[in-house]
């Protein structure tokens, strides 16, 4: 069964004598179109479970406002206006980078906190915003780590770039190329993009089949990863698939196939599963919802960012001194979440913040597709070459 999006205000309250006192608003924006709903499915019920286990520390109503930016910057500007407009207290969000790039800056005139649970392009929080934080990573990092498994653990002697044309996909691999560039190897021998939306590559995959690489980094999300790699094994392109972690979905295993998928390698942070204290909240949602979906943790955790330093500023309403109190909030002290301990250093970025290097295989401990590779360590080393 197709699950449908449809925009609300979810409204999840203790019992309060009226005139009491304001309710938290928070926002909630996420991107439902097409494929991507069953990652805004699964981030929506995250910030529902947050919004719950956070009702009894606030003695307050919260209310949810979930929103759609459909992919589209511009869009993404209007919701972020909108949600000004219905004075929330912080955002949690947008999905994409460009998407929160966009809505940034109305967020940032008006004082409103945005916790951003997935963008990582270093644009985000590089732009100086005080109100600006993620609990995700950053590109020029992730980007690092696939150039350094690339060139020492494939041992790769020459690589082809795809990127989708958005802030997220283009920096990645602007970073990927940058830093195979200072090491002095692989080369890069093609460099294409596509549109976000679009299906068929056949003029790309043509391309890429000519250059023979050993290795296609690409840059964009699951969708587009899984159209663009069953096209490139068809057309008989074998090298070895690597990405980052708006692909680690399992959309992606499902538009490219299962054969096809297998074996790929994407980037993204530690595999919550290893993490102490992301147990209780991992067996909270599956008892309410089944297999942990994607961006679950990240949610959870931007949520209760935002609803901590609430509960420390203790606002009385969402004037703009007030939201400048909750942002001081947040970087007053450290969230203690599902992912560990979470702080942030003056960008908004959190400090420090490990990759992982994932397989894909069906059985795999994250969504049953992905397996973390062994040797991971914080900042995201790999302490020994996987086996193929």
């Amino acid at each position: 069964m197709r699950w449908f999006w449809f925009p609300l205000v979810l409204s999840l309250t203790l019992p309060v004598e009226a005139g009491d006192v304001l309710p938290v608003r928070l926002g909630l924006v996420v991107a439902a179109t097409g494929d991507a709903g069953p990652a805004a499915q699964s981030m929506r019920r995250a910030a529902e479970m947050a919004v719950n286990d956070w009702s009894a520390k606030l003695a307050r109503p919260i209310r949810l406002h979930v929103k759609e930016d459909a992919f589209d910057p511009r869009q993404a500007a209007a919701v972020a206006e909108q949600l000004v407009q219905e004075r929330v207290w912080g955002v949690v969000g947008h999905f994409y980078s460009s998407s929160s790039l966009a809505a940034s800056f109305v967020y940032r005139a008006a004082g409103t906190p945005q916790v951003t649970p997935t963008a990582t392009h270093p644009r985000v929080t590089a732009q100086g915003f005080a109100n600006v934080f993620r609990v995700v990573g950053r590109d020029d990092r992730q980007g690092s780590i696939a150039a350094e498994f690339v060139a020492s653990h494939l041992k790769a002697r020459s690589v082809a770039v795809v990127h989708d044309r958005t802030e997220y996909g283009r920096g990645l691999v602007e970073t990927f190329r940058g830093d195979l560039a200072r090491r002095g190897a692989p080369r890069v021998v093609a460099e294409e993009s596509l549109a976000q939306g679009d299906r068929v590559f056949a003029a790309q995959v043509a391309r890429l089949r000519a250059a023979r690489p050993d290795a296609l980094y690409f840059g964009g999300v699951f969708r587009e990863a899984g159209y663009l790699i069953r096209q490139c094994r068809e057309a008989g392109v074998r090298a070895i698939f690597v990405g980052g972690d708006a692909v680690l979905d399992t959309e992606f295993v499902r538009l490219a196939g299962e054969e096809t998928a297998v074996g790929t390698y994407l980037t993204s942070a530690p595999d919550p599963r290893l993490v102490e204290s992301a147990r209780p909240v991992i067996r909270q949602y599956e008892l309410q919802y089944g297999n942990l979906g994607p961006h679950v943790l990240e949610t959870y955790d931007a949520v209760g960012v935002l609803l901590q330093a609430i509960h420390a500023a203790g606002p009385a309403d969402g004037s703009r001194e007030e939201l400048g109190n909750i942002v001081r909030a947040i970087r007053a002290r450290p969230y203690q979440g599902a992912l560990g301990t979470l702080r942030w250093d003056h960008n908004g970025d959190r400090t420090p913040v490990p990759y992982a290097v994932y397989v894909t295989r069906r059985g795999g401990s994250v969504q049953g597709w992905f397996e973390q590779l062994p040797g991971a360590a914080p900042g995201g080393a790999m302490a020994k070459p996987p086996t193929r």
